[in-house]
């Protein structure tokens, strides 16, 4: 079937977040969206193929497509009227396949208990682990396919999605091909992440070294061989995976051609920044608790710090220092963290109104950080993560009027129409 050729129209402000494909945005640099009023975007072969204000657009399709393109029925226009319009969301972090639900965890939680407590009782990771080994690859799909249809109603387009509940090579190996078939057969695109080093299993407890071993010598290579991930991430905390031992596996990753990725200083502030820099990251995740040292380190080596405010919020935890980060000269990015445990949302709109209230942000620079610095986080700037000719054409309608509107507003879906890839699945809220 033939993709559509699409014209947006008579936007009141239309984000373009344009300039930044090359290196994620930072400093002051994250309050540029690349604004343009009365704007309109161009779209052919599910690709944007004009933006800019109304005239120019205009200007371009008269050439490009003929002067009664205004009249022809076979261009899908779509009329914003004086609507907010911006690219589609990028989520880079999530564990979005896994089996089962932990809501039995808020209780404990509110009685005293810590995460690491829980998971010390065979609670947290390791009991999505068993829920997860349980489930066929069709209950993971049909559990999975509904997570990804409210990130779309949200506006998310583009989403990393993570293993790490199976721990075993079988069980890593099914929910990446779960994730693989979920980016073939569902509009949101879907990049892989190995995380086969999320936790220590229970036949291996007290031999976290074997295990170890085991993620490098026989996980990594099978992952790699089937083109199964793009990344390789290790949980580096206290009580799971140490300094050392997230370094061996981080290496060995990049042995066989996957990229390293950190969940880093979230509970103890263990050095995981600072082995992210070493190791040459393309971002380091959580950091409620990084040093001064490892906040230096990450801005020198270019390291994206993936903030999970949702995580800090449901944990009732302390918040990441994402306006010292920005100012030392970190791009920062935003994530939902989507997991059965410690955030259990899909809203990354939630994210960046916890992000603007709880940690400084600028309306401005949660949407660089929901956007770009999303895409550059999982090496698909070049691609998503703003409105540019050649891009994609992964956009939004926004039932608002200007792009502070957005986080003036908390805890309602403001999306209207989602565009991905040039096909419109979102309208009026509701998928199509």
């Amino acid at each position: 079937m033939a993709q559509k050729r699409v014209v947006i129209k008579r936007a009141g402000q239309l984000l373009t977040l344009a300039g930044a494909s090359k290196a994620p945005k930072r400093k002051e640099e994250m309050n540029e969206l690349g604004l343009i009023e009365n704007g309109a975007v161009a779209i052919e072969g599910g690709r944007i193929l004009a933006v800019g204000t109304q005239a120019d657009v205009e200007g371009v399709l008269d050439q490009q497509w003929g002067s009664q393109w205004h009249t022809d029925e076979e261009i899908e226009q779509i009329d914003a009227d004086g609507r907010l319009v911006m690219p589609g969301l990028v989520d880079p972090h999530t564990h979005l396949v896994f089996g089962g639900t932990r809501e039995y965890e808020l209780e404990m939680r509110l009685n005293g208990a810590k995460y690491l407590d829980i998971l010390a009782a065979g609670g947290g990771i390791l009991a999505s682990t068993r829920m997860t080994r349980a489930a066929s690859e069709e209950d993971l799909i049909e559990q999975s396919t509904k997570r990804l249809d409210q990130f779309l109603k949200h506006g998310v387009t583009t989403v990393e999605a993570k293993s790490g509940y199976g721990l075993t090579l079988e069980d890593e190996l099914k929910q990446l091909r779960v994730a693989k078939r979920l980016g073939e057969q569902h509009p949101v695109d879907v990049i892989s992440t190995f995380m086969g080093a999320h936790a220590i299993p229970p036949e291996y407890k007290g031999r976290s070294n074997d295990y170890v071993d085991l993620v490098i010598e026989e996980m990594l290579p099978i992952v790699a061989g089937e083109n199964l991930a793009s990344f390789c991430d290790v949980f580096c905390e206290e009580g799971v995976f140490t300094i050392e031992q997230s370094e061996r596996i981080l290496e060995a990753g990049k042995k066989v051609g996957l990229t390293p990725k950190v969940h880093a200083d979230e509970i103890v502030a263990l050095g995981g920044a600072e082995l992210a820099a070493r190791v040459g990251a393309i971002s380091a995740d959580h950091l409620l608790r990084s040093s001064d040292e490892g906040i230096v380190a990450m801005a020198e080596a270019g390291v994206i710090a993936v903030l999970l405010p949702g995580t800090a919020f449901f944990l009732m935890a302390e918040y990441a220092r994402a306006r010292d980060m920005i100012e030392a000269g970190v791009p920062v990015a935003l994530s939902t963290d989507r997991n059965p445990g410690s955030s259990p949302t899909e809203s990354l709109w939630t994210i960046m109104n916890l992000a603007c209230l709880n940690m400084r942000m600028t309306p401005a620079e949660v949407i660089t950080a929901a956007t770009i610095n999303a895409a550059h986080a999982i090496g698909k700037a070049e691609e998503v993560g703003s409105l540019e000719v050649g891009k994609k054409a992964d956009l939004l309608m926004m039932d608002a009027p200007n792009y502070p509107y957005l986080q003036y507003n908390f805890g309602v879906n403001l999306v209207d129409t989602v565009v991905k890839n040039g096909q419109v699945f979102i309208r009026g809220g509701q998928r199509v």
